[in-house]
């Protein structure tokens, strides 16, 4: 007998667990439509080429490879077990596989766009909700399968792009009564000019990675990495002096502005922090810093990047990011469309609202009304009452058999039902049903004609 598992790093979700993550999916959603996102969905595998070589030496590695069929052929089996051996060397064989599970929505985004942009309306805002995969280490906000939501505006290089996506950050974590949250931002264009400061602009990827762990290492093991990438002492100094950058947004301005002196690319993304930084403040307070330290060790990213805090009080890593690629599509054949978007970490939400106890009460509210059964003639007078209630928008259910009261009891209790509807012999006779709200314990008898006007809460 095989003793039921889960594959390391996924999880089931039951009834409750999945009433609030509709809570946080549908807020999400609700938001995005508000802000003209419209809705698309991709496969859950692309095509290895398509996300090879696209999130960096260390996102390739968490990508989940499928096996192709007939692997199993006697006659190819000699190179079939030659080819799987370089598999499990890292190196990638059409003849064991071509397929991999999606790593991210941003990159299917692209090969969609890419491979439709002559019909698609520009800007493309769309949004995506849907599951990834990563071959991650399994912790505390980390799976190995989790849900993204992400929001994209394809084919603008306006900033005012990065204003609405930065005011949806906001306006989805007020809604959920986070708060406490943080939105900080970064410019990559800063990492390009500490790269020109380190070397040259081709140091760029190897100063975001490390420096993008700095939270969970330390300093000492950023300047260890960059010292093995081969940045010399006084290199590291200069990437040290920039982690180091600390005060207010103006403080923190002004000591880029000194740090950078004339360097162009590095005056390009002060200048549009400003811009965001400025633009935000006019707008309404936002909970807004600048982060010199903030990476997003994605190659893709160009120009402002994003990332969100939870409230202090919980542990636990972002809760959503993003940021600007301005030729994400080129690495298919199709260049100089620009985008910017936004990802929320549903799961990691989820834990912290489930932390601070932030989910509605009436959420559990799935079944409204429940009928008890009380014989063949009772129930089927129940059944018909049930159905027009139900035409009504009012959630019910007839419990399946004829047994005892308390049994029926139990059974609403178990599913937070509030209400239930009692017709027995006695009320088949005066047309008439019993209704009693559990909370309070309170019963009313009202006529069958007036069922249908009783208010049983939200519909």
């Amino acid at each position: 007998m095989t003793k039921p598992t889960l594959p390391q790093g996924t999880r089931d979700f039951g009834p409750e667990v999945v009433r609030k993550r509709n809570y946080i999916l549908n807020t999400i959603k609700n938001v995005f439509e508000l802000y003209g996102f419209q809705p698309l969905e991709t496969p859950a595998m692309e095509n290895l080429d398509t996300l090879m070589g696209k999130y960096g030496e260390e996102g390739d590695k968490l990508i989940f490879k499928i096996l192709n069929n007939g692997l199993d052929n006697k006659e190819k089996e000699k190179q079939i077990k030659e080819d799987f051996e370089k598999v499990l060397q890292g190196k990638n064989v059409k003849g064991i596989t071509e397929r991999a599970l999606k790593y991210d929505l941003t990159i299917p985004l692209a090969r969609f766009v890419a491979m439709n942009h002559n019909t698609l309306t520009f800007p493309f805002k769309r949004y995506q909700i849907q599951p990834v995969w990563r071959a991650d280490r399994p912790q505390k906000g980390r799976y190995r399968e989790f849900y993204q939501c992400d929001a994209d505006v394809v084919g603008s290089n306006s900033l005012l792009n990065e204003l609405e996506l930065a005011n949806i950050y906001a306006e989805v974590f007020t809604r959920l009564g986070l708060k406490g949250f943080e939105i900080k931002i970064n410019h990559r264009k800063l990492v390009t000019a500490l790269a020109e400061l380190c070397g040259g602009a081709e140091k760029m990827n190897d100063i975001a990675i490390a420096i993008d762990k700095l939270d969970k290492v330390g300093l000492e093991k950023v300047k260890e990495e960059l010292s093995g990438k081969g940045l010399d002492s006084k290199r590291i100094s200069i990437v040290e002096s920039y982690l180091n950058i600390s005060g207010g947004n103006e403080d923190k301005i002004s000591a880029l502005k000194k740090l950078f002196g004339d360097n162009e690319t590095a005056h390009k993304g002060i200048e549009e922090l400003e811009w965001l930084k400025d633009s935000l403040l006019t707008a309404h307070y936002l909970p807004l810093t600048i982060d010199p330290t903030l990476a997003r060790g994605l190659n893709y990213y160009t120009g402002i990047i994003f990332e969100v805090k939870p409230p202090a009080a919980v542990k636990m890593g972002s809760i959503g990011g993003g940021g600007r690629y301005d030729d994400l599509t080129g690495l298919f054949g199709v260049p100089n469309i620009p985008g910017v978007g936004i990802s929320f970490g549903v799961d990691r939400i989820y834990d912290v609202m489930e932390e601070l106890n932030l989910f509605p009460a009436n959420l559990q509210f799935s079944t409204q009304v429940l009928f008890f059964n009380l014989g063949e003639k009772e129930s089927k007078k129940a059944f018909e009452l049930m159905q027009q209630l139900r035409h009504n928008g009012i959630r019910c259910e007839l419990y399946h058999e004829a047994v005892k009261f308390d049994k029926q009891f139990k059974y609403a209790e178990n599913k937070n039902i509030p209400f239930v509807v009692i017709i027995g012999e006695k009320e088949m006779q005066s047309q008439t049903c019993n209704i009693k709200t559990l909370a309070t314990g309170k019963q009313e008898i009202i006529p069958f004609s007036a069922l249908l006007n009783y208010n049983f809460g939200e519909k």
